[in-house]
């Protein structure tokens, strides 16, 4: 008998008899602070379920992103992992020549143009942005 064949078996999880409610973190809160860092991570999900990216290249991007911002010092809190999850998505799309840099400039704006004019308490649509190029 091999050391594999001796080594203990994990138990098996007992079937579950609900639907699974919304992630969460070890302390039992939600997964997500803010629905951007839902979307984030939705965004990165479905670039390479479509094919888009690789999933060993958006593993590649995010670890990049995650190890800059530790060498740069930022703190290890769910805010700085999603915006890292931002950074990925950004030389995922850019470094493939998926969205080049003029492109994401100018939706930046258009969507920071939107943000400005929409009024407080209301959903933020880019069709507000006006006469922003886009």
């Amino acid at each position: 008998m091999s050391d594999a064949e001796r080594a203990p078996r994990p138990a098996a999880r007992p079937p579950v008899d609900r639907a699974p409610g919304p992630l969460a973190r070890m302390d039992d809160r939600p997964a997500f602070d803010e629905p951007w860092q839902a979307e984030a991570l939705a965004i990165a999900v479905c670039l390479t379920e479509r094919g888009v990216v690789t999933p060993g290249q958006w593993s590649e991007a995010l670890g990049a992103a995650l190890r800059d911002a530790g060498t740069a010092g930022e703190p290890d809190t769910a805010e700085a992992y999603y915006l890292a999850v931002l950074r990925a998505l950004e030389r995922v799309t850019d470094g493939d020549g998926l969205i080049g840099a003029d492109a994401l400039e100018r939706r930046t704006e258009a969507w920071r143009q939107a943000y400005l004019r929409t009024p407080h308490g209301q959903p933020v649509k880019l069709s507000a942005a006006g006469d922003v190029e886009r």
